[in-house]
């Protein structure tokens, strides 16, 4: 299993320091919003947003400000702001390699952000597409091994979502990883809330193809960058392809 969905994993798993809430909250919000103004403000029949909305309630974002969101996204009160997706690639230490996915309202301040975070925490800038063909769009869904009725299982969960679509589902050690093509993402979902199972998140995601071995020091670098990052307004998600054992995280 990638390092990067461990990290992923732990973080979710730690409370959210408040200091980083009102960040946090900051790009669920977008994340709403944007979802609204693509697919329309319905989540029935924009999935994307039925996901965007449930990730923020399940941090904790006010229903106010998730139901403002949605209208300003969708145009119903005239506030929406025009929002880019830009990637970023590069390299973090160790020759790690990191997909950064921004989503802002000014690409000048963007790269700028982007780019001090990653000189200043021993990355480097990389050219389009000198990265990305590591990475794979996956359709990734979290599922806890708690639930309301007791401890899932993986079999649980291969049944439930194997006839959906879902390609394989991994073991987190509290949670479980379930990938699948970007567009069975919603089917996989779906099949999870037929068969009772909640879900932490439901993501398109960028899986590495090629992992890179860290040992505790190598690890501790990697994850000062990807706080580093995350950080930053703009950034909405970082990916790295970094693999690290469960002792080596523990240590992290």
């Amino acid at each position: 299993m990638s390092g990067h969905s461990k990290w992923a994993t732990t973080k979710h798993k730690k409370a959210v320091i408040d200091a980083k809430r009102g960040k946090l909250f900051a790009k669920l919000i977008k994340n709403v919003e944007v979802a609204a103004r693509t697919g329309g403000p319905d989540p029935e029949g924009n999935p994307t947003l039925y996901d965007a909305i449930q990730k923020a309630k399940k941090q904790s974002v006010p229903n106010d400000n998730i139901d403002r969101a949605v209208k300003r996204g969708g145009g119903l009160d005239g506030g929406a702001v025009d929002y880019t997706t830009i990637m970023y690639e590069g390299y973090g230490p160790n020759g790690v390699a990191f997909l950064v996915e921004c989503l802002t309202d000014n690409k000048n301040r963007a790269a700028m952000e982007v780019r001090t975070a990653m000189t200043r925490n021993g990355g480097t800038m990389a050219d389009p597409g000198s990265v990305s063909y590591m990475f794979s769009r996956k359709g990734v869904i979290i599922v806890p091994a708690e639930q309301e009725g007791g401890t899932t299982t993986e079999d649980d969960i291969l049944l439930a979502v194997l006839d959906a679509g879902a390609e394989e589902v991994n073991d987190l050690d509290g949670s479980f990883e379930v990938v699948s093509e970007p567009g069975d993402l919603v089917a996989v979902r779906t099949a999870l809330q037929e068969a009772g199972l909640d879900y932490d998140s439901a993501d398109a995601s960028f899986v590495p193809s090629v992992n890179v071995e860290v040992d505790v020091e190598g690890a501790r670098k990697v994850v000062k960058l990807i706080d580093a990052l995350e950080d930053c307004d703009d950034v909405q998600n970082v990916f790295a392809n970094f693999d690290a054992s469960d002792e080596v995280m523990a240590e992290v």
